[in-house]
């Protein structure tokens, strides 16, 4: 075989080993855009501490609020697993996290584009509209505010959405101004990392004391408390 051309198939093997060398370490050392997070004994930080906020408030009593995850945390998850019909395994993974109205992800956290002024006003509207509420149902306010903002029927910021004109009966008559309380402030931020019991709903009424003709034509979801769920 000619001199020139063993050089040249040598080198395009060169070249073609090393591509394929290259693709093969990318492969498997490229990180994934966005990596699901599990939570289990001997976890710790702030998304240990949302979880035994939520278990201690629905009643699975996992102790001091301390973001370390313990064997009160484990046997309080499995109780609720057991209870919800899902695996008693302790682990807090996807299933479990979305049963909890977690968002679970080793990056930032889903309400990371919402700043202080957002969970302030937000915990304003929930409290001034629904402190009188279950929690699910505060929760459920916050979630039919954050669904207008999706929404490109409404003004796509949180301000946008409870100032709009004759939007909440609370911003009309001043209880918007009203301080709200750290209930309110948790179900603002229980909200902003994706739990809605509504499940896209972007309204909401009291049957009992609504006046407007125009909202009993929508379609009602679900009633929380004593608010109906539209959309």
């Amino acid at each position: 075989m000619d001199k020139k051309v063993i050089i040249k198939t040598s080198i395009v093997a060169v070249l073609l080993l090393v591509t394929i060398t290259v693709g093969i370490v990318s492969f498997y050392t490229a990180a994934p855009a966005e990596e699901v997070a599990v939570l289990k004994m001997g976890s710790s930080g702030s998304q240990v501490r949302t979880l035994q906020t939520k278990l201690n408030r629905w009643g699975y009593n996992c102790g001091t609020v301390d973001g370390i995850f313990g064997t009160k945390t484990y046997n309080a998850v499995k109780q609720f697993q057991r209870n919800n019909g899902l695996t008693v395994d302790g682990i807090v993974g996807a299933k479990t996290a979305a049963a909890l109205g977690m968002t679970l992800t080793s990056g930032s956290s889903s309400n990371s584009s919402y700043n202080s002024s957002d969970v302030y006003l937000l915990a304003k509207c929930i409290y001034a509209e629904s402190r009188g509420e279950p929690y699910l149902g505060q929760v459920a306010v916050g979630a039919v505010v954050l669904n207008r903002v999706k929404s490109s029927s409404f003004p796509n910021s949180i301000s946008g959405v409870v100032y709009q004109p004759y939007a909440f009966t609370a911003v009309a008559d001043g209880q918007i101004n009203l301080e709200p309380n750290e209930t309110a402030y948790s179900a603002a931020r229980d909200a902003m990392n994706g739990w809605d019991p509504t499940n896209g709903c972007i309204y909401y009424y009291n049957p009992a004391t609504a006046t407007s003709s125009w909202i009993w034509s929508r379609t009602v979801k679900l009633r929380i408390g004593k608010h109906s769920f539209a959309v």
